[in-house]
């Protein structure tokens, strides 16, 4: 084979960015019968499309690459099969399929039956025999009800052990011709009119988990579908309650727009930004659970580390740093060393001089002056661009006076004019060299410059908190701190313009700063978007107040906002009771709802002084005694006296994002890094600790909110000092 390899089937959408699927008949209800009945049909149906998956695998094994071009393309060609190859893994333990949909019969009293999966598989013939969850024809599946049936007449789904499809359950709409009803334990009957009456769709919601964070693809819920499947060019912002399914609905989405719009956003890229790295560790499997290998995780930090982060600030210097007006400080500070010249040029070039006079020369300067103070334009032009402009517009002039003396420059002659000892020392004079990191250095250590660049924006207090108290000796020595590294950013991107991406997810994206917004936006400032958080979950003293402002400075202006607030992680009292602290951390959200209830293991438990660290070792033996994960989740300033207890008391125990062993389930947690993780059963160490750790106190109970929403099966909380008033009010 040679050039790029063929596309996975999956992979070949139409102009219109479907995928051709070929339809499937029904077998009728006498067939399943006389073939053992339907489990024993739809287990047949599995082992076949798992051998027709292994024969695609083996066919893409089989494939060459070579070409005819370069060594290195054969290595991009072989890397390339090597992903699709990996895409193509039969996970023993993930089902195939998990759900099916029979259309309703046509006039001639026939039906198509579509079975819904992670990913396409085929037969020999290239009939599909697993439909991609993400095709046109799944949308049903995900959006059908009695009111709006959708052309569907049943929708079965199929529950799992491991990897063994060991029941179903049916839905029915109108139109259905009837099938055989399950008839035993196995295989119960749910008839509602929505997957929120399913009883397997509540078992593989509830499932208890160890590990990384699962993909939600048999359980996505219609509101969440629309967000998933918007369109491509839309940016979208989704305020997400504790346990909506905010994050699994931006990771599903990226999956959805890589299977309808691959090509455009291969060109581009897709972006995931989180938190810190173990919330990456704890999401990095979804997608290559969906079969999307390639898109590339990240967090801010990591995202803008152009200088190396050894330094912090303090809680006031951060947040005036991560201001949106330190950007207009930036844009004045880069474009400061800008002058106008003070002599004409003269360059000599055989035996004549050409001159060009300073007024002129003052107008070359001044128009690309002007082209770089377009704030916001998409026509404005970075300064480096208008340095490397200059030189080309000064030897332009020169040439226009050659030529009329006679002369017929070309190309060559307008060249050599620009590389002229002349004409760069002009360039250097008028539009000097910035070096990024550079200007942050000199921004922050001289007094001076910084009161002359900042005048009208920042007050002499605001520049006092964010100069840094002894100035550094250069780049390479600074003690940079997190928010310095945005500023380097803002200031890289004013000399030279990063580039942008396809799509970018940006999740638990209420703790960023105007100027990390601004660092985000850069990155898909001709693609779009998706933005996830909570507002009620911010823990920075710069918090997501508003998502029409944070929405601005993504430069996302027009972005719809959605807001998620039926959970279906996080049990209903364990909802409720961390919903006692909203009027507190965030009035204008409306309060979330659950579909689940806990199965009882819900408790605040009051201990003696003294006594607290054996409630919470008793509470961590109750919680282990069930079945799934558990976080212990304790102030960060605890966190090294409970590793050491756990390890005296003999009790094995992970950090956040560790991989994770049979008989090790308790992952101890400093609640700094509880956001955006979730445990079956959570442990929560005295929240009056929790509250005072933080520099206010409404940022302490919103720390609260984050912890108390860790758990999707049983939370206990051990305390002995009182509880935070907001939690007892409302009691």
């Amino acid at each position: 084979m040679s050039g790029t390899p063929p596309p996975l089937d999956h992979e070949r959408p139409d102009s219109e960015g479907k995928h051709p699927e070929t339809d499937r008949k029904r077998s009728d209800a006498e067939r399943e019968r006389s073939d053992g009945g339907p489990l024993e049909s739809e287990q047949a149906h599995l082992a076949a499309s798992r051998a027709a998956l292994r024969a695609m695998r083996v066919n893409a094994e089989s494939l060459e690459t070579s070409s005819t071009t370069s060594w290195v393309n054969d290595q991009i060609l072989r890397a390339d099969l090597d992903k699709r190859i990996a895409a193509l893994a039969d996970l023993a333990e993930t089902p195939l399929f998990f759900g099916r949909l029979d259309t309703v019969p046509d006039r001639s009293g026939e039906s198509t039956r579509y079975y819904i999966g992670r990913r396409h598989v085929h037969d020999a013939d290239g009939d599909p025999m697993v439909i991609d969850w993400r095709a046109p024809v799944s949308r049903p599946f995900y959006r059908a009800s009695r009111q709006d049936p959708q052309s569907v007449a049943l929708r079965r789904r199929f529950g799992y052990t491991g990897g063994e499809l060991t029941a179903y359950e049916d839905e029915r709409f109108a139109g259905d011709p009837g099938t055989d009803s399950p008839a035993d334990a196995d295989t119960p009957s749910a008839e509602g009119s929505s997957g929120e009456t399913s009883a397997l769709l509540r078992a593989e919601i509830e499932r208890p988990r160890v590990g990384p964070m699962r993909d939600i693809v048999a359980t996505i819920q219609p509101e969440q579908d629309e967000i998933v499947r918007a369109e491509v060019g839309e940016t979208l912002c989704v305020q997400g309650a504790p346990g909506t399914g905010k994050t699994a609905v931006g990771l599903h989405r990226v999956a959805y727009l890589l299977y309808t719009h691959r090509e455009r956003l291969a060109r581009g890229g897709a972006l995931i930004l989180g938190p810190n790295d173990s919330f990456l560790r704890y999401i990095e499997q979804v997608l290559p659970a969906l079969g999307e290998v390639r898109v590339r995780q990240s967090t801010v930090a990591e995202l803008v580390a152009h200088v190396p982060v050894r330094g912090a600030d303090t809680a006031r210097a951060a947040t005036v740093k991560g201001d949106a007006r330190m950007a207009q400080l930036l844009r004045r500070a880069v474009r400061s060393g800008v002058r106008a010249p003070e002599e004409p040029l003269a360059l000599v070039r055989g035996s004549r001089t050409w001159r060009v006079p300073v007024d002129e020369l003052r107008g070359i300067v001044e128009e690309l002056r002007a082209d770089i103070d377009r704030w916001g334009d998409t026509r404005d032009m970075r300064y480096g661009a208008a340095r490397e402009a200059l030189p080309q517009r000064l030897a332009h002039a020169v040439l226009v006076r050659m030529e009329r003396a006679g002369e017929a420059p070309d190309d060559r002659t307008q060249n050599a004019v620009a590389r002229s000892a002349p004409v760069k020392a002009i360039v250097n004079f008028c539009w000097p060299a910035v070096d990024p990191a550079k200007l942050v250095l000199r921004l922050l250590s001289d007094a001076d410059f910084l009161a002359e660049q900042s005048e009208g924006l920042l007050t002499p207090e605001e520049q006092r908190a964010v100069l840094w108290p002894k100035p550094a000796r250069g780049v390479r020595s600074a003690r940079w701190s997190a928010a310095d590294a945005v500023l380097v950013d803002e200031a890289t991107d004013l000399v030279s313009r990063l580039s942008s991406l396809g799509h970018v997810v940006l999740d638990e994206a209420q703790d960023l700063s105007p100027m990390e917004y601004r660092a985000v936006g850069r990155r898909c400032a001709t693609g779009t978007a998706t933005v996830l958080g909570d507002i009620a979950q911010g823990t920075t003293p710069w918090a997501t107040r508003s998502w029409t402002d944070a929405l601005t400075h993504l430069g996302k202006p027009g972005a719809e906002v959605t807001e998620l607030t039926r959970g279906f992680r996080v049990p209903r009292e364990v909802i409720a009771y961390a919903s006692r602290l909203l009027p507190e951390i965030a009035p204008t959200l409306r309060e979330a709802t659950s579909v689940r209830e806990s199965p009882g293991d819900f408790a605040v438990l009051r201990c003696p002084e003294g006594a607290l660290t054996e409630a919470v070792h008793e509470a961590v033996r109750r919680a282990l005694e069930r079945e799934g994960s558990v976080g212990l989740i304790v102030s960060d300033a605890r966190v090294p006296e409970w590793e050491g207890l756990l390890d005296g008391a003999g009790v094995p125990w992970l950090r956040p994002g560790e991989g994770t062993a049979p008989d090790v389930r308790l992952t101890l947690v400093p609640a700094g890094l509880a956001k955006g993780l979730e445990y079956d059963h959570v442990v929560l160490e005295e929240p009056a600790a929790l509250v005072a750790a933080e520099p206010d106190e409404r940022t302490g109970l919103r720390r609260l909110y984050v912890c108390l929403t860790r758990a999707v099966s049983g939370l206990l909380v051990v305390h002995a000092q009182p509880l935070p008033e907001a939690l007892t009010a409302a009691s």
